[in-house]
């Protein structure tokens, strides 16, 4: 793989023999991994305003495409791999789905992450208050600074903003087969679910448990948010725990068809929290069984997967090292 400047600095180079020394964080070379697939099929003016960007500021990078999501793990090793080497930066350019698996591989090896968002909801970097705009998000790139993140932990597997099974897995499976013949938009998003709450569906039952204390229950659906802001957007008020190393969850009860339009309408409307089919609750570490099953099916950060039983959430050891703009004016929660 080549450059798309001249060449990446050697920040591997010390003083003697086996001494490394990083280069200050607004010097390190960039490995940019680009997911085609990602927001509205923009990907080719996405990679020309990054490219035009980091070369105009002549700031050593490469960039890495993705053409499907099968080629994302192994680009994402790779590019790990070559920050380390270099004491670089990895820069995840795509939605949250792309940022999952990309933090996947950085996560618990002090490479640092950026991130230049181009999904459709970009709820991470919302959060983060990360600039939106393509040419704004890699220019805040250039001067930033790390900041540590909380990220939640399913089973060893890491995600950003939030983790599921029951409903809310079909919900989104049902999603990703609308944008295909509709195209990549909130609207699309919206319809698709209406469409899916009109079909029955099962209801779990689960032994949940949690700080050490079990209970058996049934539920339509179980997220577990790591994420405030979109918490804040549908109205459940326990953002606040996340900021002091909880998870969130809520459970929806057992519940009809119509009761399920209501949810959804009290969430567009940000009054999800008071719902009373709704149970929320903010937790350190939650154990979920299911009897009869080795298997659920789960998302991740709106990826689709099958998961071994029992299910066990929890903080993650390792934070996420998040560039962030270095000026605080320039971050905007959305």
């Amino acid at each position: 793989m080549s450059c798309d400047t001249a060449t990446i600095i050697d920040t591997e180079a010390g003083s003697g023999p086996g001494v490394t020394r990083p280069a200050p964080i607004d010097q390190r070379p960039f490995f940019v991994i680009l997911n085609s697939g990602s927001g509205r099929g923009d990907a080719d003016a996405a990679s020309a305003t990054i490219k035009s960007v980091l070369a105009g500021a002549q700031r050593p990078f490469e960039l890495l495409p993705v053409h499907g999501g099968s080629e994302l793990p192994g680009i994402a090793s790779r590019a790990v791999e070559q920050a380390r080497r270099r004491h670089g930066i990895v820069v995840a350019a795509g939605g949250d789905g792309t940022l999952n698996t990309v933090c996947e591989a950085v996560i618990g090896t002090g490479v640092p992450l950026g991130v230049v968002p181009l999904g459709t909801f970009n709820y991470f970097a919302r959060n983060q208050g990360l600039p939106l705009d393509t040419g704004e998000a890699a220019r805040a790139l250039l001067d930033a600074r790390i900041e540590p993140v909380q990220v939640g932990e399913l089973n060893h597997r890491i995600f950003l903003v939030n983790a599921s099974l029951g409903l809310y897995p079909q919900l989104l499976e049902d999603r990703e087969t609308y944008k295909r013949h509709l195209g990549r938009n909130r609207l699309v998003a919206l319809v698709s679910a209406l469409v899916t709450l009109l079909h029955a569906h099962r209801t779990l039952a689960v032994q949940m448990e949690i700080e050490g204390e079990s209970k058996n229950l049934r539920t339509v659906s179980l997220v577990v948010a790591n994420n405030a802001l979109q918490l804040q957007h549908i109205g459940v008020e326990l953002g606040g725990a996340l900021q002091r190393g909880c998870l969130v969850a809520m459970k929806v009860r057992p519940i009809g068809k119509l009761a399920l339009y209501g949810l959804l309408l009290r969430g567009l409307l940000r009054r999800l929290g008071e719902a009373e089919n709704l149970d929320s609750f903010s937790f350190t570490q939650m154990r979920v069984r299911r009897g009869g099953g080795r298997r659920i099916k789960v998302a991740l950060d709106g990826e689709v997967s099958w998961m071994r039983l029992p299910l066990q959430f929890n903080v993650a050891q390792h934070s996420l090292p998040l560039l962030v703009p270095r000026d605080p004016a320039q971050r905007r929660r959305s």
